[in-house]
């Protein structure tokens, strides 16, 4: 029904920015009651919930990356965002958003985040 694409991921220096964003294919009607989220995947490590959004807007950050990321919704463009400062190599990851709807939930196949010097 719906279909999440990522893009921005890339190869950054430690301190530097990237913007990931996320293109959501669905209905601005059901993109506005959904709740949305960023996830990451380190090398040998479990998914894990950077931050997320919900249709309210409310926001959710995981503690390792409160005052550097922001993720944002529009409405307009039906995405996802998440804008990452001061970036660190322990950041370097797959990143991919999901959008959750009740029960119905959907994901991106990710973009690759890699943080080094």
């Amino acid at each position: 029904q719906v279909q999440l694409v990522e893009s921005g991921g890339d190869l950054v220096q430690p301190g530097g920015s990237l913007r990931l964003s996320c293109a959501v294919s669905a209905s601005t009607f059901l993109f506005n009651i959904c709740d949305l989220g960023w996830y990451r995947q380190a090398p040998g490590k479990q998914r894990e919930l950077v931050a997320s959004i919900t249709s309210a807007r409310s926001t959710t950050y995981d503690d390792s990356v409160k005052g550097r990321f922001t993720i944002s919704r529009d409405s307009a463009k039906t995405t996802v965002d998440l804008q990452m400062n001061s970036l660190k190599p322990e950041d370097t990851a797959d990143y991919f958003c999901q959008m959750s709807c009740g029960s119905r939930v959907s994901w991106g196949q990710g973009t690759r985040v890699t943080v080094s010097s």
